[in-house]
C-alpha cells in the first residue's frame, strides 16, 4: 500500500470570525488542511511557519490588508498561489489585483463550493516558485499570443481586430486554462456584476473569437464548449515576462 498524499495546506486569512468559523471546517471537509489568520501581519507569521500550498486572502482587513500582503509577498519573490476574497464589483479593480500577482479572486458573498472549485483549479495549474499566468505580460498558446500590456492579440503572426469584450474574455480564458468557467462567471468578470446584459452576450463574443481564430467548435484548438456548463480554454498556455 502506497503512502497517502498529504492534504493541501490552505491558509485562510480573514478578519471576520463568522466567516473563518464556518468556512474553515467546510474546507477541511473538502480535503484541505486549514490554518487561519485574522489579518495580514498574522498571516506573515503563519506563512513562515506553515508554508501553505495556497492562501485564501480577504482584501479588507485591519493592520495590513490583503492587497498590501499580496504586494509584499510578490516583491519578496514568494509566489505561493493566492485567491483574493473581494467586495469590489469594478472590473478594473479586479484586473489590478491580478496584475499585482493574485492567481484568482472571488467576490463576497460566495458559495463555498465555488471557492473549493477555484482552489482546486489554481492548485492544478500552479508551479512552485513560478509567477501565475495572471501576472505574465504575455500569454502564448501555440500560434496564439496575447500581449496583456498592450491588449493586442496575434494569431499566426497577424494581429486580430477584436471587440474590447472579446479581448477581455480571451484574456480571462487564457489565464485560467483547462478550467471550466460558467457563462455567469464570465459575465460577472468581463461585463461586471451589474451590467445589464444576459449570458447570450458571452456566447456572441465566444463566436467572435472562434471566427477570428479559425477555431472549430466541434474540434477546438482553443475554446471548448461544455454543454449547459460553460467554456474551457483547452490549449496549453505559457506565460512570458
Amino acid at each position: 500500500m502506497g503512502l497517502q498524499e498529504p492534504f493541501p495546506r490552505i491558509l485562510l486569512v480573514d478578519d471576520e470570525a463568522a466567516i473563518t468559523a464556518n468556512l474553515a471546517p467546510f474546507l477541511e471537509r473538502a480535503g484541505f488542511a486549514i490554518s487561519v489568520a485574522g489579518d495580514g501581519t498574522q498571516a506573515l507569521v503563519q506563512i513562515s511557519r506553515a508554508k501553505p500550498d495556497l492562501i485564501v486572502l480577504d482584501v479588507l482587513m485591519p493592520k495590513m490588508d490583503g492587497r498590501q500582503l499580496l504586494r509584499q509577498l510578490r516583491q519578496a519573490g514568494d509566489w505561493t498561489p493566492i485567491i483574493l476574497l473581494t467586495q469590489v464589483g469594478e472590473s478594473f479593480e479586479r484586473a489590478m489585483a491580478l496584475e499585482e500577482g493574485a492567481d484568482d479572486y472571488i467576490n463576497k458573498p460566495f458559495d463555498p463550493r465555488e471557492l473549493v472549485a477555484r482552489i482546486r483549479s489554481v492548485l492544478r495549474r500552479a508551479r512552485p516558485g513560478v509567477p501565475p499566468l495572471t501576472a505574465a505580460w504575455k500569454v502564448v498558446s501555440g500560434n496564439l499570443t496575447f500581449d496583456r500590456r498592450a491588449h493586442r492579440v496575434f494569431h499566426d503572426n497577424q494581429e486580430l481586430t477584436l471587440t474590447p469584450k472579446a479581448v477581455a474574455l480571451l484574456e480571462y480564458l487564457m489565464t485560467h486554462p483547462d478550467e471550466l468557467i460558467s457563462r455567469e462567471r464570465l459575465l460577472e468578470t468581463v461585463w461586471g456584476w451589474d451590467y445589464p446584459v444576459g449570458t447570450r452576450s458571452v456566447d456572441t463574443r465566444i463566436a467572435e473569437l472562434r471566427r477570428e481564430l479559425g477555431d472549430d467548435a466541434a474540434a477546438p484548438t482553443y475554446i471548448e464548449t461544455v454543454p449547459s456548463e460553460g467554456y474551457r480554454f483547452v490549449g496549453k498556455v505559457e506565460g512570458l515576462a
